[in-house]
């Protein structure tokens, strides 16, 4: 199978590497834009959003909480897929209803220096994470950990998307995008007809495990109703598209890839549940999917990984570049800066596969609740246009989100046993509720303040 899946990969690289015609100006390295500036059409918009969010990463989380916890592991990683649903919200109001060009710039209106700085933060540990976690998954599939096969398959691919992404920017990544995301369905269905036909999806998959609200699977289906709506708006990829073209294609692109995205990510996280359904004991999932399946089912599975490690990785770049060229200003707008930027996230992001932490749901669930931060500067801020709430608030929320996001990885990695012997998932509720209740409650303090102290300005 690695032989066919070097195959893959090869032919995946050359047709990109085609595809990328290399950027001269910089309103294509940088915004997307076609030579004579058109924006990207409602197609491209739709799959390169889609492509970006079910990403190797995504699809093998699907998969591996499907096999411990059935379809509500399932379903509580396709609940931050309604992230489509309020990061369009988002960015509905913060471009086409206050104005603004980029996050960066309504946070540091907001909250000056320090508005842009916390997010800066957060965003830059999101990039690098996306960065290392689909580079991880691709070295599993062709090897075990350290072996020269999974080395060479991490080291290929990274240097195989960095060029094709160092020559357009985020132009080639949107047709490139479009390009993967019509294989990748392709591949999906075939798998999906190949599964139905063998009799393999049944009602007794819902079964598997029943519900309990105790149980991590329906446990972690309500931190991701808590986490979706911040979590958009600390992923760049996502709130990059939002500011590519006019607002009814923008609106209807974020409609549609949440659902397409969705639809995906149940189809694929369904064969975990599958496996999880069918194993015998000492089995992991990918032994029980050979088992029932064959070897051409699961070349289409590593496929599948890699056809969206490949769509997310040159997103993934292309949002690091602007990030620190456009939006952070660190260096003079060019397109050698962009680039240079590119290969720097991807030499951090290959540090961490080889001496980083292997958890990849830990990276996710850091990441996830870092970012819960935003939910007040959301609510508040930008749905509720409050103007009168003060820097401390929005840097106290910053702290407890990060010291919230710090805790789970220590808890979840047994370095701590602060909250006692529940599962992981229980720590990680109580820690996201305790985020969201505490920044919200450091925002209406801070704007309550503020309303006390204007009568006394006046005077």
């Amino acid at each position: 199978m690695s032989m066919w899946l070097i195959f893959l990969v090869s032919g995946l690289a050359l047709v990109s590497i085609f595809l990328s015609r290399k950027a001269t100006q910089e309103g294509g390295f940088f915004r997307g834009e076609s030579a004579d500036g058109r924006a990207p059409s409602l197609l491209a918009l739709t799959f390169s959003q889609v492509t970006t969010w079910i990403f190797a990463r995504s699809l093998l989380n699907a998969a591996i909480l499907g096999f411990y916890y059935g379809i509500w592991g399932t379903l509580a990683y396709a609940a931050y897929y309604l992230s489509f649903l309020t990061g369009g919200r988002i960015i509905d109001h913060l471009r086409f209803e206050q104005g603004y060009g980029s996050v960066q710039g309504f946070l540091s209106d907001r909250f000056g220096a320090w508005g842009g700085r916390c997010y800066n933060f957060v965003v830059g540990i999101r990039l690098v994470s996306e960065v290392f976690a689909n580079l991880l998954v691709i070295g599993i599939l062709f090897g075990a950990a350290g072996s020269q096969s999974y080395t060479l398959a991490v080291i290929g691919l990274a240097a195989v998307t960095l060029l094709y992404s160092m020559l357009g920017g985020l132009y080639a990544s949107l047709r490139t995008d479009v390009m993967q995301m019509w294989v990748f369905l392709v591949v999906l269905s075939i798998l999906l007809g190949i599964v139905v036909s063998g009799g393999h999806f049944t009602t007794e998959l819902l079964a598997f495990k029943p519900f309990d609200i105790s149980q991590p699977g329906p446990i972690l289906l309500l931190v991701a109703l808590l986490q979706v709506w911040s979590y958009p708006m600390h992923d760049p990829v996502m709130m990059d598209r939002g500011f590519l073209a006019d607002r009814e294609t923008t609106k209807r692109s974020f409609l549609h890839a949440g659902w397409i995205s969705s639809i995906s990510i149940l189809a694929f996280g369904s064969l975990g549940v599958i496996a999880g359904a069918n194993g015998l004991e000492g089995e992991d999932m990918n032994q029980v999917l050979s088992r029932l399946l064959g070897e051409f089912p699961m070349f289409l599975f590593s496929a599948s990984l890699v056809i969206s490690a490949m769509s997310t990785l040159d997103s993934t770049l292309t949002s690091s570049a602007k990030m620190m060229v456009l939006d952070m200003r660190l260096m003079s707008v060019s397109l050698r800066n962009g680039r240079m930027v590119m290969a720097i996230f991807m030499l951090l992001g290959l540090l961490l596969v080889f001496v980083g932490n292997k958890d990849i749901f830990s990276a996710v669930a850091v990441s996830g609740t870092a970012s819960m931060y935003l939910v007040p500067v959301i609510f508040f801020s930008l749905w509720g246009n409050r103007r009168d709430i003060p820097v401390w608030s929005y840097i106290g929320s910053f702290f407890l989100a990060v010291s919230g996001s710090l805790l789970y990885f220590t808890e979840s990695s047994s370095y701590t046993m602060l909250l006692g012997e529940v599962h992981k998932y229980t720590k990680l509720l109580w820690i996201c509720i305790a985020v969201m209740v505490g920044g919200c409650a450091l925002f209406m303090i801070g704007g309550a303040s503020q309303k006390q102290l204007q009568p006394l300005a006046n005077n």
